[in-house]
C-alpha cells in the first residue's frame, strides 16, 4: 500500500469469492485509481487510493490525517463503487461468511462453518495465519491483517 499515506488513514478491505487473474488485477487497479481521483466528501477531494492486494483483497484507504475525511454520502459512494466493480468482475466482494487464511504462500478461503472441521483434521491449526479485514486503518493493516488463528475473531467461529 501507498507509504506516504499516515498509518492513521482509514482503510476498508472487500474480500473477492474468487482470485482475479494478473490482467483482471491490472484493470482493477486502474479503476481503483480512477475512482480514488474523483473521491470526494462534501465536494471536497480526499486523499485516497486504491488497490489489489494477494488477487484477492480490494482495498480503498482515505487519509484523513492531511486531508479530507470520508462521510457517509462518500462511504455510500464507494460502497456502491465497489458492488459495480463485483458485478463487473462477477464476484461477490461482500460475503461476510467466507474467510481467508494464508497457507504455504497462498491465499486460500473457506465458509465459516468449515472452520472447525479444518481445525480438527489438522487442515489448519492455531498458529495458521487468517486475513482480519476488519481491521480499521493502515497501522493496523500493516501490523494485524494477518494474525494467527488463536488470536484472531475467527477462533470463535472454531468450536
Amino acid at each position: 500500500m501507498t507509504h506516504t499515506f499516515s498509518d492513521e488513514s482509514r482503510i476498508w478491505i472487500y474480500q473477492s469469492g474468487r482470485e482475479f487473474t494478473e490482467s483482471e488485477q491490472l484493470k482493477i487497479n486502474e479503476h481503483l485509481k480512477a475512482f480514488a481521483d474523483k473521491w470526494v466528501s462534501h465536494q471536497q477531494q480526499l486523499i485516497a487510493h486504491g488497490e489489489v492486494l494477494n488477487r484477492r483483497f480490494v482495498v480503498l484507504m482515505v487519509d484523513d490525517i492531511q486531508g479530507n475525511g470520508a462521510s457517509g454520502c462518500s462511504i455510500d459512494a464507494s460502497v456502491k463503487f465497489v458492488q459495480e466493480l463485483g458485478k463487473a468482475y462477477q464476484t461477490d466482494l461482500f460475503n461476510r461468511l467466507e474467510f481467508a487464511y494464508f497457507e504455504e504462500g497462498t491465499v486460500k478461503v473457506i465458509h465459516k462453518t468449515e472452520l472447525p472441521k479444518l481445525l480438527v483434521e489438522g487442515v489448519i491449526s492455531e498458529e495458521t495465519l487468517f486475513f482480519d479485514n476488519l481491521v480499521k486503518n493502515k497501522g493496523e493493516l500493516k501490523d494485524r491483517w494477518m494474525v494467527p488463528l488463536k488470536n484472531s475473531w475467527h477462533r470463535r467461529f472454531a468450536k
